[in-house]
């Protein structure tokens, strides 16, 4: 059993009002909801700073709830929207953005069974083999490192692990068998988790590197990463995106 919380602000500086941008007839936020229903969640809730977001969601019959709009990470929101909806300590939120789409709805409930089976983490998230050395070296592809139970020993924009003899001699191609891994930013968290993250401290390492998720493991927090294989689809963060999603819509009609 989990809930869906699809965090959606209307502001977007590459792509303003993104989550109502038309998508075959429906909302972008809407088609997301409508994915995340398809996973098994037992509830799935928008949670949005917006009134138009909220009228949206209602026109389509998908449950929502207004969040303050200052809130500094959307860790915060979720904890919030957590807390609206009062849910229990021990129960599983999967955190879906409200700009994918194309997320297949067996990797959201793939997210809250991996949660489920380790009682010792408080977060799970996903990520997939990188051989590509420049999706490897790009600081926008944030990559992560797993120990030999598959929990997070770090995340970093930077190529991790290091290469060392291999990147000294050449940077134009991975060594073969370097497990570099790149993370995909769908999490599933502990509710009481949740609840306690807006009272952590940022980590420097956070600051630094401008990942929130290196907050919950400053903190002693366990994360578990689950291995897939494969590109999760991608999300819409421009108008070139929003259009060849919506070419990917029409296609299946």
């Amino acid at each position: 059993m989990f809930t869906v919380l699809v965090p959606a602000r209307y502001a977007s500086t590459r792509l303003p009002g993104k989550p109502l941008a038309d998508i075959a007839g429906k909302p972008m936020v809407v088609r997301v909801a409508d994915r995340a229903r398809e996973s098994g969640a037992d509830r799935v809730v928008i949670a949005t700073d917006d009134e138009r977001v909220m009228a949206a969601a209602r026109a389509y019959g998908v449950e929502a709830l207004m969040t303050r709009a200052d809130h500094p990470t959307g860790t915060d929101r979720l904890a919030e929207a957590a807390a609206l909806l009062g849910l229990s300590p021990d129960a599983i939120v999967v955190n879906v953005q409200g700009d994918e789409p194309l997320l297949e709805p067996a990797l959201i409930r793939r997210m809250a069974e991996l949660l489920a089976r380790h009682a010792d983490a408080s977060i799970a998230t996903a990520c997939h083999p990188i051989d590509d050395a420049a999706e490897a070296f790009n600081p926008n592809v944030v990559k992560v490192v797993r120990d030999a139970n598959g929990y997070a020993l770090y995340f970093s924009r930077a190529p991790i692990p290091w290469a060392r003899d291999a990147f000294a001699a050449s940077r134009e191609a991975l060594p073969e068998g370097l497990p570099i891994l790149r993370h995909y930013g769908l999490y599933a968290y502990r509710v009481a988790f949740l609840a306690r993250f807006p009272e952590l401290a940022p980590a420097p390492i956070e600051r630094f590197e401008a990942l929130e998720q290196l907050r919950a493991l400053w903190h002693g927090h366990r994360i578990v990463v689950d291995l897939t294989m494969g590109t999760p689809a991608p999300g819409v963060d421009t108008p070139e995106d929003l259009e060849r999603v919506r070419a990917i819509y029409a296609a299946a009609r």
